[in-house]
């Protein structure tokens, strides 16, 4: 038999078995009825009564155990009826079986004990019966047991069953593992579970339930199931719901977020099945559904090997479908994501590591997305998707690290995809060449160290048509490449740092290229050959660096104490000879258009580039500054506090003695700083033309020449983040100090004004965020972008969470992605409602949570059973 048929055949006999109880609870039917309560039951009722208060123990007789009887007042009706009466807190007491009620009628002959709590004048319960067995407890208004067959009959009974608790209207006992029950609620309100208040603040409600009873644990099997909050019904109504009460993992069903979206209508979106596997995987289906005809499937299956490895296997497959069948706005778009993640636990094994971040999406996916959680995640405004493969394998006895890794990236705007299969990399531990014996290394030839390494690589850049097919492999480039570098330092004239280093390259490939002009096409035709070619290339370095402090000092009655300034100015020379020389071989020339002769490389193109062009005898500096302020505080314990007006202040240029034109390069300055107590933070940066642009009129693209000392700005960049709270208008008096009255609502500990308003006090972050970039280039008119953003979160109550973000294009006066979000936290359950209300992805979503940890997997509040740092979804 199949699963699917196991699967089928369980459901059949799930219905039979349901609608055989519904049978035999509707055709059991008492045979007397009690005159205040108006319940029947099979055992007849005497009035004579005689007032016993000791307690009675019976002959054993036919009985497994004796019997144990008390109450206040305790009567025997004829010896050929055999019955017992017991009124006021009466209680009787049979192997583990032990009921407490008002009034308990015993019936020896049939061995049935009819129980009822206490009543008022009218007839209603006001306490209920109590049955305790095997140490749990149940509560009834009146019940029905056979002490012989041990099955019994209980109406307005309430099992409390771990976190949660059943409260049913007629439940039938079959055996100690399986009960029945009819028109049941199920909960887990804390506060309803305690009788802290008469109704739950949600239930879960069913016509029928079957509760079954394990060694370990145990589990409701229902019918269709439907959930109210605060007594009204909601639409959230489940055809059947297997509850487990277990601390284990169980299956159950995923509840859904419902909202609309402008483009694909209404949704249910994350709707689906649980199903643990064994004691390491489990497997989740999703399912997001759309009233336009829009739907998706998301499997996901996780692993965890505690203190070994975690990770897990997605996928996402659907249509999208927007507008009308038969109109011309009408599309239906396919999509995909594959995704696999894979972390292993840093204590595993310190010498092998194996790690993967793997996700392929088709070109249009995050466009085309019906998964809502990639809108509210901002995910729909990636361009690039990157996934990755790393194995790093290290030895004990050898100074060697071996690497290998596959990386995939794409780019949705060019359609284009970098690929690597694979690059692997055995990298030289760094080693000293004249290593001193005792340690201390001093002096340039015991500073030189050594570094070297091999690599293999393997790369291709293609469009997704061509992905794996024979194009792609055809142009597929292949190579590797060793390097050496060594370097050494010392201390010159005690406040100087020499460093002096040398680096080589040595590069093969499998292609090299050929450039011809074309005079029929007017174009420049590549052509790749195949073949073995090598090249190397060297350069070297060395420089001197410094540290230099300034320091002024104020007056005593100036709230300025000093300020320091650092300046760590370096100077250096790096010298490479021209490669592009005839004898090299590393380039060659064609003739252009019109028949210029014109260079270039045969390894232009390759896996590792070509080697540099021109001779390279360069002389750079960086000067770097650091600039503090100390002031007077009277908040610091010293009186001084510390500020920082440059945290970092980098200005850095060259020169190029060898070159023919252009010998200086633009100069840059970075800068870093953050005020208000580390709380501003920014960072800009500028790069600077030392030489003059020349336009002509009619043209936007202006023409670089020699003409030195015209210093004009080519791009500018600040970025600006500022974190905000409450805390940042400094402290308010406490609570406690304003108001003396001090109680509780809903575990949460408020304080109460003389009219009894409770108060609490709001919290809030917000964090703004600025970014303003201006390029110029060769261009007459540069480009700027500014932005401005804001991302935060409101708490107006313990139990109201407002949050949201969004950003405004200051060149464009438009506002950006802007999302809002709503989280209502209850007593026993949450509700979140997400809100993009304008853009592309006009949705709202609505989700509701129970938070009770017993029900975390048969009705999922979390997305997740294992813990996956790196989760797909």
């Amino acid at each position: 038999m199949t699963a699917l048929a196991r699967s089928i055949f369980k459901s059949i006999l799930l219905i039979l078995n349901i609608l055989i109880f519904n049978n035999i609870l509707s055709q059991t039917v008492p045979k007397n009825i009690d005159e205040k309560s108006g319940v029947q039951d099979t055992v007849s009722v005497s009035r004579d009564t005689v007032s016993v208060k000791k307690d009675t123990i019976l002959p054993k007789e036919q009985l497994d155990d004796v019997v144990k009887t008390k109450a206040e007042y305790k009567s025997s009706s004829s010896i050929s009826n055999k019955q017992t009466f017991l009124n006021k807190k009466a209680q009787i007491i049979y192997q583990d079986m032990q009921i407490d009620a008002d009034y308990i009628r015993i019936d020896w002959e049939t061995g049935k004990i009819y129980a009822r709590g206490e009543q008022d004048e009218k007839g209603r319960i006001t306490v209920p019966a109590v049955a305790t067995q095997g140490g749990k407890k149940y509560e009834y208004n009146e019940v029905i047991y056979n002490y012989k067959t041990k099955q019994a009959i209980a109406f307005n009974a309430r099992t409390e069953e771990s976190e949660g608790v059943i409260v049913a209207e007629k439940t039938k006992k079959y055996n100690d593992s399986v009960f029945f029950m009819r028109k049941a609620i199920y909960t887990t309100d804390e506060y309803f579970l305690k009788k802290k208040d008469s109704l739950p603040d949600y239930h879960m409600s069913a016509p029928n339930i079957k509760l079954i009873k394990g060694k370990d644990n145990a589990q409701l099997v229902t019918g269709p199931i439907q959930m109210y909050i605060e007594q009204v019904p909601t639409p959230l109504i489940m055809p059947f719901a297997i509850l487990p009460f277990s601390d284990k993992r169980s299956a159950g069903i995923l509840i859904p977020s419902f909202g609309e979206r402008q483009d694909v209508g209404f949704f249910l979106n994350g709707l689906g099945y649980y199903q643990p596997i064994g004691d390491h995987f489990d497997l989740k289906i999703l399912s997001d559904i759309y009233t336009k005809g829009s739907w998706n499937l998301k499997p996901e299956l996780n692993y965890l090997k505690k203190y070994r490895y975690s990770g897990n296997f997605a996928a996402d497959y659907g249509y999208t479908v927007r507008g009308i069948k038969g109109l011309d706005d009408y599309s239906k778009t396919k999509t995909f994501r594959i995704a696999w993640r894979h972390s292993q636990d840093s204590k595993a094994n310190p010498y092998f590591t194996f790690n993967a971040s793997v996700d392929i999406v088709s070109s249009k996916f995050y466009n085309n997305t019906v998964n809502n959680n990639y809108i509210f995640n901002q995910n729909v405004l990636n361009t690039t998707q990157t996934s990755r493969v790393n194995v790093t394998k290290r030895f004990l006895n050898l100074p060697i690290t071996i690497s290998a890794s596959m990386a995939y990236n794409q780019n949705f705007a060019t359609d284009l995809t970098d690929l690597r299969l694979p690059d692997m990399t055995i990298a030289v531990n760094q080693f000293y060449l004249f290593k001193p014996k005792t340690g201390v290394r001093t002096g340039l030839l015991e500073n030189i160290n050594v570094n070297t390494g091999f690599a293999l690589s393997n790369y291709v850049t293609t469009t997704s048509d061509k992905l794996f097919k024979k194009e792609m492999w055809d142009e597929l480039k292949t190579g590797a490449k060793n390097n050496i570098s060594i370097s050494t330092n010392t201390t010159l004239a005690k406040f100087f740092t020499f460093s002096l280093s040398a680096n080589a390259d040595n590069v093969m490939t499998t292609k090299t290229l050929e450039k011809n002009y074309n005079p029929i096409t007017n174009k420049v035709e590549d052509k790749y050959n195949r073949g073995i070619a090598a090249y190397s290339n060297f350069s070297t370095s060395a420089s001197l660096q410094t540290i230099l402090y300034g320091q002024k000092n104020f007056r005593k009655n100036s709230p300025i104490v000093a300020i320091r300034h650092m300046i760590t100015p370096s100077v250096s020379f790096s010298y490479s000879p021209d490669f592009s020389e005839r004898s090299w071989g590393y380039y060659k020339n064609y003739s252009n258009a019109r028949g210029e002769m014109t260079p270039y490389s045969i390894f232009d193109n390759g896996i590792y580039g070509a080697p540099p062009s021109g001779l390279q005898q360069t002389m750079g500096f960086n000067i770097a500054n650091n600039v503090e302020m100390k002031v007077r505080s009277k908040t610091d314990s010293t009186g001084v506090k510390k500020v920082k007006i440059f945290e970092n202040l980098n200005i850095s240029g060259g020169y190029n003695f060898a070159a023919e034109k252009y010998k200086w390069s633009v100069f840059s300055v970075n800068a870093q700083s953050s005020f208000f107590n580390n709380k501003l933070n920014v960072n800009s940066s500028l790069t600077i033309e030392p030489y003059e642009i020349v336009f002509t009129d009619g043209l936007d693209t202006g023409v670089r020449t020699e003409n030195f000392g015209h210093f004009s700005l080519q791009g500018f960049n600040v970025q600006m983040s500022y974190p905000m709270s409450e805390a940042i208008f400094g402290k308010k008096e406490e609570l406690s100090k304003i108001y003396k009255k001090k109680g509780e609502i809903r575990n949460e500990n408020y304080f109460f004004d003389d009219d009894n308003y409770s108060h609490y006090r709001p919290t809030w972050t917000l964090n703004v965020n600025a970014n303003y970039a201006y390029t110029r280039g060769l261009t007459r008119t540069a480009t700027k972008v500014a932005t401005i953003g804001l991302d935060g979160s409101i708490k107006l109550t313990p139990y109201w969470n407002i949050n949201g973000s969004t950003n405004y294009d200051i060149e464009k006066k438009e506002l950006g992605y802007t999302r809002l979000g709503f989280a209502r936290d209850q007593r026993s359950f949450t509700i979140t409602f997400n809100w993009v209300p304008f853009g592309q992805y006009k949705v709202y979503d609505f989700f509701i949570g129970i938070k009770a940890n017993i029900l975390k997997d048969a009705v999922k509040y979390k997305e997740r059973s294992f813990t996956q740092p790196n989760s797909t979804f």
